[in-house]
């Protein structure tokens, strides 16, 4: 094979008026070499082999397709291994060597593969039609510690204007969430919406497009009119756009890794970052405008309108303990004492945990991302505590209370006493009735006057709700009375008359 350099050699010399004779000598190659370097305008001359003999392949050649045909229909994860079809075809008289087998599918996969997946349509969508939904693994540094967070991106086709939002999951109402900001940030929502095959959307995968979406999904959808689509299995290009902008908005967005104290600071970051990107960025088909000049134009118009929020909840049912705690997500949170070991229901919303007793609310706690914590609120405990007031003491609710000022200082007066926990307990029992900021007020009123007695705060407290005036009653126009009734106590004298008589 003759190399670039030697032939420019071959010519640079000829050009020198050497002959063929003493280039052949001088750079120990042929005559017959040096003739075709100077006959030819090629820069460079290779030997490519037209047929490879394939002496005990040829015979199986056919066969090989066919079975390479069949591998190919397949989904990957099924596909059987070269070594799998090698063993096949020595069972139908196949003498040669696995390697002849290997070469020959590696280049009919490359072949072919390219052909069957490797070629795409683009996609056109109408302003309004639909939008696209996914999720990506992203790390940054919340608080001074590296984690890794959910982020959904949601995708407007036709303008391709987008929104980011991160979670520290990927369940169901973190995807009700991220809906309900992305439809306010857009101002409504398309008329379909381009998922995966997600199991928080997707309950089961038929033959083709049919799909069962999730009860509570197909309810968000309902709620904003949506027309759920999935894709196939494996065809991320059914929702190329979103797809390309997870990698886009990695390198723009989370490179290098952010750093901040809360997720709430980095998804407010975020959503100002979404909408400098759309102010500046060329639309990739309207090059002359920007997203935010085709969304504004095209897009917002014929957008469905918010319809307002969702109730975008995950419920289960579970039983509350004697202890008055539900277990939700590997931590535990309290309950009203009235509901220990009765069943009840719990909605998980992404912020926050709601528990309900037959539609009526028991408890309500900002939602714990950790594991193995319990979330106590003291005040559920009330009940128990009145009925067994050393508990007070040793209690884990009630070791690090965040009590109102007035409270504290009562309690702290009162460790001294031998039934300062029952007295304690006592000011504490009267909170559901008259109120915490009445009850705070006679302790601050008990202080001041240096009494630290439960009798001194509640006597305190029923004077300040005796001192208040009667409510009047005002009284309806027909019950006027036209005629005031006269008083006339002489009339009583004819009955002692009678009485004589």
């Amino acid at each position: 094979m003759l190399i670039v350099e030697t032939i420019a050699k071959i010519r640079r010399l000829f050009r020198e008026h050497r002959s063929i004779r003493e280039i052949s000598r001088e750079l120990r190659l042929s005559r017959k070499v040096v003739r075709k370097a100077l006959r030819s305008d090629k820069t460079a001359f290779a030997y490519k082999r037209q047929h490879q003999p394939r002496p005990q392949l040829d015979g199986h050649i056919a066969r090989l397709d066919a079975l390479l045909a069949e591998e190919l229909a397949k989904p990957k994860r099924e596909r059987l291994s070269l070594t799998r079809l090698f063993e096949g075809l020595r069972a139908e008289g196949y003498a040669g060597g696995y390697d002849a087998v290997r070469r020959y599918a590696q280049r009919w996969f490359t072949e072919h593969a390219a052909t069957a997946a490797g070629v795409f349509v683009p996609l056109a969508f109408a302003p309004g039609e639909a939008y696209q939904f996914d999720w990506s693994h992203e790390t940054v540094r919340l608080a001074g510690v590296t984690t890794q967070v959910k982020v959904a991106h949601i995708r407007l086709c036709h303008s391709r204007r987008f929104l980011l939002r991160a979670y520290p999951r990927e369940t169901q109402e973190m995807v009700f969430d991220a809906h309900e900001h992305a439809f306010r940030f857009f101002g409504g929502s398309c008329r379909r919406g381009i998922y995966d095959n997600m199991r928080t959307a997707v309950s089961a995968i038929f033959v083709g497009r049919q799909r069962t979406f999730n009860r509570r999904f197909l309810q968000l959808c309902s709620h904003h009119l949506i027309e759920p689509t999935a894709c196939n299995p494996s065809a991320g290009w059914e929702k190329g756009q979103v797809e390309n902008q997870v990698r886009t908005a990695r390198n723009r967005f989370f490179k290098p890794v952010l750093r901040f104290e809360t997720l709430a600071d980095l998804n407010h970051w975020l959503e100002e970052q979404c909408r400098l990107w759309a102010a500046t960025a060329a639309h990739p088909v309207q090059r002359d405008r920007t997203v935010q000049a085709v969304f504004e134009t095209e897009d917002q118009p014929a957008l469905i309108p918010y319809r307002g929020a969702f109730d975008g909840f995950h419920e289960v049912e579970v039983v509350a303990s004697k202890t008055c705690l539900v277990r939700y997500d590997y931590n535990r949170y309290s309950v009203a004492a009235r509901v220990a070991g009765r069943h009840v229901q719990l909605r998980a919303y992404a912020d926050r945990i709601a528990v309900f007793l037959n539609g009526e609310i028991v408890a309500e706690h900002r939602r714990c991302f950790g594991r193995y914590q319990t979330i106590f609120n003291a005040w559920h405990y009330l009940p128990v505590l009145a009925r067994k007031p050393g508990a007070l003491r040793n209690g884990e609710p009630f070791r690090d209370w965040d009590l109102p000022c007035g409270l504290a200082q009562i309690r702290e007066r009162l460790r001294a006493h031998a039934d300062g926990d029952r007295q304690f307990v006592a000011i504490l029992s009267a909170v559901p009735e008259a109120g915490l900021e009445a009850v705070e007020a006679a302790c601050i009123a008990a202080l001041s006057a240096r009494l630290f007695s439960a009798d001194a705060v509640l006597n305190l407290l029923a004077r300040g709700r005796e001192s208040l005036p009667p409510t009047s009653v005002p009284t309806p126009a027909g019950l006027t009375l036209g005629i005031e009734p006269a008083a006339d106590c002489a009339r009583y004298d004819g009955l002692r008359a009678l009485e004589a008589i």
